[in-house]
């Protein structure tokens, strides 16, 4: 399997030379740059699994940045400051897979780095460091392969971690779509609020806020439902939370 190459835009020195030496360390290999024309330069020059972008950047910023990385299809991570939730709303609602605050811990940045190439390059999970798996309605069991669920037209497989659509096609998930609509699909018809769906989703840090919630199940909306802007599988309970009214069956 060819080693994981990625690219980090931040202007803070301490940083990039920290994260080249740890990735490096853990076989991922990692080219810094401190800016958005820098990043343009190594993107001409170079393919890159992963990108992780500072939010806050001299001249462009992060968010604009990332509107273009996004529009291209690449795989991408946030680091954002730590009251910076507007910029963690923004970089959600542009698509970005993952977003990590700062100051981090090198040790999460990596599970979640590992996160994101295992959804889409299919790697595999590592002896160390994983990520966190999902959990069922009971939050103890983990997803296997034989675990396929069907509702609408729509197929979701948990051990391939896919969603196909009636024609076979894939449909692109980031890591939180997939497992919110994971979270869903377990628990059909039962009312979660936002703060049982940050647990079922392996969301509960400490950074992270409701509005999470909120920005996923748009994002996740406009990808299964046949009209976002009146859902019909993806319901919301207003004052409490969120209910999958989908009719779910469990099977290959």
């Amino acid at each position: 399997m060819n080693t994981p190459k990625l690219l980090l835009v931040d202007d803070d020195p301490a940083i990039r030379e920290l994260l080249v030496d740890y990735l490096g360390e853990h076989g991922i290999r990692l080219h810094a740059v401190p800016d958005g024309k820098a990043m343009r330069a190594a993107l001409e020059t170079n393919r890159f699994d992963l990108v992780l972008l500072d939010v806050k950047l001299p001249g462009e910023n992060g968010l604009t940045l990332a509107g273009s990385l996004l529009a291209q299809g690449v795989p991408l991570i946030m680091l954002t400051s730590l009251g910076g939730e507007v910029d963690r709303v923004v970089g959600l609602e542009l698509g970005a897979d993952d977003y990590v605050p700062k100051p981090f811990n090198p040790r999460e940045l990596l599970a979640r780095i590992r996160a994101v190439l295992r959804r889409t390059q299919g790697t595999p999970q590592p002896a160390t460091g994983a990520a966190p798996t999902l959990a069922p309605s009971n939050g103890t069991a983990t997803a296997t392969a034989a675990e396929v669920y069907h509702f609408s037209h729509w197929r979701l497989d948990l051990g391939a971690r896919r969603l196909f659509a009636a024609d076979s096609r894939t449909v692109g998930l980031t890591y939180g779509e997939f497992n919110l609509l994971a979270a869903f699909v377990r628990n059909p018809n039962r009312v979660l609020s936002r703060d049982r769906l940050l647990e079922l989703t392996h969301l509960e840090h400490e950074d992270v806020f409701d509005r999470s919630v909120d920005v996923l199940v748009l994002r996740l909306r406009r990808k299964i439902e046949p009209d976002p802007k009146q859902p019909s599988l993806l319901r919301t309970e207003r004052g409490v939370g969120y209910v999958f009214t989908a009719e779910v069956r469990r099977g290959a």
